[in-house]
């Protein structure tokens, strides 16, 4: 996942994802500013550490997903990002009227957005085809 161009914006979201995929929650969570907006892939934006703890809860409760292909892009004052990566995963348990979770395995091309403030994560939005990934554990 290491990319051949290092700034502190790329080592950050590296670290983002390294975390995520160790399932390093609290060390995830610690790259956050206090009042981080998540948008939700085609649904709400939530505010702060303890909405964003709480829907990883709920994700991790639900999947177990790793980041592969990590590909991250960033303009000139560090300050914002994008990350293009393939999402591996295992659909565990069925949640807010989802299918039925039998452990099916997926695999989904995603996307994600991000503005960074003080060395930390002020914004992630996140981005992949959900009627792909439905069709796939359907």
């Amino acid at each position: 996942m290491t990319s051949p161009i290092t700034s502190p914006t790329i080592t950050l979201i590296e670290a983002y994802y390294a975390a995520f995929n160790a399932g390093d929650m609290q060390g995830f969570l610690a790259l956050l500013t206090d009042d981080v907006a998540h948008d939700i892939n085609q649904s709400s934006r939530e505010i702060g550490i303890p909405a964003f703890a709480a829907f990883m809860d709920d994700m991790n409760r639900c999947y177990a997903e790793k980041i592969e292909d990590l590909v991250i892009l960033t303009e000139a004052t560090g300050t914002r990002a994008a990350a293009e990566f393939t999402v591996h995963g295992k659909y565990l348990q069925a949640g807010h009227g989802m299918p039925a979770a039998h452990g099916q395995a997926y695999t989904l091309p995603a996307g994600a957005f991000f503005t960074l403030r003080a060395n930390k994560i002020a914004r992630i939005s996140n981005y992949y085809n959900l009627p792909a990934w439905l069709a796939q554990v359907s």
